[in-house]
């Protein structure tokens, strides 16, 4: 048979995308979430959350669910992509428009901004605040897609979105897919050839029909022979979001295995994201063992490895991590969502409490001639406590003045007790303007108990603090 000619004028992913929504392969779960919630926006009852944010690998159905259900329900659509339209003049122009434009044809309106982890959280900072000023004004429906929702610039649009997981398709949906295409194409397919190109394909469907086309398009038949020459393997990283679907829901050892090993994320903060999920994933005592099991020798592999020097036990840590959870669970799959993991949560909020100590550290270490450690261990404690255990804050207040100390660091100092303190400090300040040296300031405040206290109140015997 002859090439192909002409046929590919029309990309066969855009040939063969879902019209209807049962087109859309192996994505019930987030049907029976995504459905309803469009239903009330056709029914005019707006839902409490007024944005959806669809979560998956690339390639899994998410944008194409979304159109399939805009065919059935009689809904106009939007879609933009999230990376070209990031500032919030761009937001505003666009998606704050359509957010109240009533539809032209059909039930409504759906608004479909793409990528949306493709937004920075330094450049495009304006954009996100102004899309959340949207969602919750919104009249009609706005959708969002991502590969990994699990970003830190992501999490404002989280609690007020609706969440919708699309899971890795497996293997076999793939082929069948691929078989329906070629039926419809008139193509003599090997099945083998395409389970090579569903498995090279990584679950993503665009990737697989792309690799379809290429090869029907160039030689007119499909066959294992020019499939393995035509077709290659996708080696990259793997996002936070596959990796832990793969972990929990994957089906091929080797599978999950290279998703925790081309994983983005380092091997700790993947540990910890497996370790606070199991529960929400796996829901018998037995599965939980298991997997807790797998962990825990997999953290002990990987200690072995980082402060024995010996990193050919990495293998070890990635089979236990990978293929010892997965395969730990017998039963039924939990429906809990992915959660951040305590630990991780802990450490970005105390994240400015540790840069204020250093800093701290630094500036006083320079004053009192020794090392920040030393400062740490000895200087500080003894400072927190003068800071908020004194009779008074004058004290504190005088040593936050000696040593130019700024809110942020007083702040970690005094505890609950700063703005006190920063009080002292400004009434200190003032005194100093009035009377022109410091000691007068704290000989008066320590007379009176607190600066700016009363006068006439009798004579009392002055003392100073220092």
């Amino acid at each position: 048979m002859p090439p192909i000619r002409g046929r590919g004028r029309t990309p066969w992913v855009i040939k063969y995308r879902p019209k209807r929504i049962d087109e859309v392969v192996n994505q019930d779960q987030a049907k029976d979430i995504l459905i309803p919630w469009f239903k009330q926006w056709a029914e005019g009852r707006i839902p409490h959350k007024r944005a959806a944010l669809l979560y998956g690998p690339p390639g899994v159905g998410k944008t194409s669910l979304v159109e399939a259900i805009a065919n059935e329900f009689k809904f106009e659509m939007v879609e933009l992509n999230a990376s070209d339209y990031r500032r919030a003049s761009d937001i505003r122009r666009t998606v704050g428009v359509a957010a109240f434009r009533r539809p032209l044809w059909g039930r409504g309106v759906i608004i479909l901004l793409d990528e949306i982890d493709g937004i920075s959280p330094r450049e495009d900072a304006g954009g996100l605040s102004e899309l959340l000023k949207i969602i919750p004004e919104s009249r009609n429906p706005i959708v969002m897609t991502a590969n990994d929702p699990w970003k830190d610039q992501l999490r404002p649009l989280r609690e007020v979105s609706l969440m919708v997981e699309f899971k890795p398709l497996g293997k076999r949906d793939i082929v069948a897919l691929l078989e329906r295409i070629c039926r419809l194409e008139g193509l003599l397919c090997d099945r083998e050839a395409l389970s090579y190109i569903a498995e090279k394909s990584e679950g993503d469907v665009r990737a697989a029909i792309n690799d379809l086309q290429a090869v029907a398009e160039g030689y007119g038949k499909v066959t294992i022979g020019v499939v393995r020459e035509i077709v290659r393997g996708r080696e990259k990283k793997v996002t936070l979001w596959r990796t832990l679907s793969e972990v929990f829901y994957g089906k091929y050892s080797w599978a999950v295995k290279r998703a925790v090993s081309n994983s983005e994320e380092d091997y700790e903060t993947l540990i910890a994201w497996i370790n606070d999920n199991i529960p929400a994933k796996y829901q018998h005592p037995e599965d939980l063992f298991r997997a807790y099991d797998a962990l825990a020798r997999a953290t002990l592999f990987l200690n072995r490895a980082k402060y024995g020097g010996d990193w050919s036990l990495l293998s070890y840590v990635f089979d236990l991590m990978g293929p010892g959870v997965a395969f730990a669970r017998k039963h039924q799959h939990g429906k809990g969502r992915y959660q951040y993991p305590q630990r991780i949560k802990l450490l970005a909020q105390l994240r400015e409490v540790r840069e204020v100590r250093e800093a701290l550290a630094a500036k006083l270490s320079e004053r009192l001639l020794t090392s920040k450690a030393t400062v740490k261990s000895e200087v500080l404690p003894y400072l927190m406590v003068i800071f908020r255990e004194a009779p008074t804050p004058i004290p504190a207040a005088s040593l936050a003045l000696s040593y130019g100390l700024n809110e942020r660091e007083v702040k970690f100092l005094a505890g609950p007790r700063y703005r006190e303190v920063l009080r002292a400090v400004e009434k200190i300040k003032k005194a100093q303007g009035s009377t022109g040296t410091a000691a007068e300031a704290r000989t008066r405040a320590g007379a009176t108990g607190e600066l700016g206290g009363r006068r006439g109140a009798g004579r009392r015997r002055q003392r100073t603090l220092f």
